[in-house]
């Protein structure tokens, strides 16, 4: 009597190709959208409960800030265009960003098939201002939209970060209730300022 291991082991080596080299198995051509590639990104980021803006200068997307987040009496951005008012420079624990009402942070790029964008620890300095801010705002230009995640994947070189995440849209947790929270592990808004 042999054991079940043997047994499953044996029936491997039975069925085992001969020889020493193998075909790779095919990989299927999936379809690209024909959709404008910034058009479609618009129509995914919606879906997903995020907001977008075309802006077309600093005093623009100044007044776009103080518009969507009138409230905010935090500001904290790692992208040169807006400086906020907390100086990012000075953190020195990511707690410290508990406070952030807006995070500002500069996008590698963009997926058009899914609305998403790639995120690095050099985009954002800190990486807690992704996650700790109460609402977002992404920095984005339309030409750093690829189409696809197999057109993302290609270009993200993993030596060249320690840290990187794709991120779609606001924070939304639902219970088994399907009761929507938005916010609970992250952003509860985020928009996307072409620029």
């Amino acid at each position: 009597m042999i054991s079940t291991k043997e047994h499953i082991l044996e029936a491997i080596r039975k069925n085992k190709p001969q020889g020493t080299q193998y075909p790779y198995p095919v990989i299927p051509s999936f379809p690209k959208s024909s959709k404008d590639i910034v058009e479609e990104f618009k129509e995914n980021l919606i879906l997903n409960a995020g907001t977008c803006f075309t802006i077309n200068s600093i005093e623009e997307g100044e007044n776009k800030i103080k518009e969507l987040h009138p409230q905010a009496k935090v500001i904290c951005s790692s992208a040169i265009e807006f400086p906020g008012n907390k100086d990012l420079s000075k953190v020195t624990d990511p707690h410290q960003l508990d406070d952030v009402d807006v995070g500002i942070i500069r996008a590698e790029f963009g997926v058009s098939e899914n609305g998403m964008v790639w995120l690095t620890e050099k985009g954002m300095m800190v990486t807690s201002l992704g996650f700790l801010s109460q609402h977002l705002i992404i920095l984005l230009k339309p030409q750093d939209i690829v189409r696809d995640m197999y057109e993302a994947y290609s270009r993200i070189n993993l030596n060249d970060n320690n840290y990187g995440c794709f991120m779609l849209g606001p924070s939304a947790t639902a219970d088994i209730g399907a009761v929507m929270v938005r916010g609970a592990q992250g952003a509860r808004s985020l928009s996307v300022f072409f620029m």
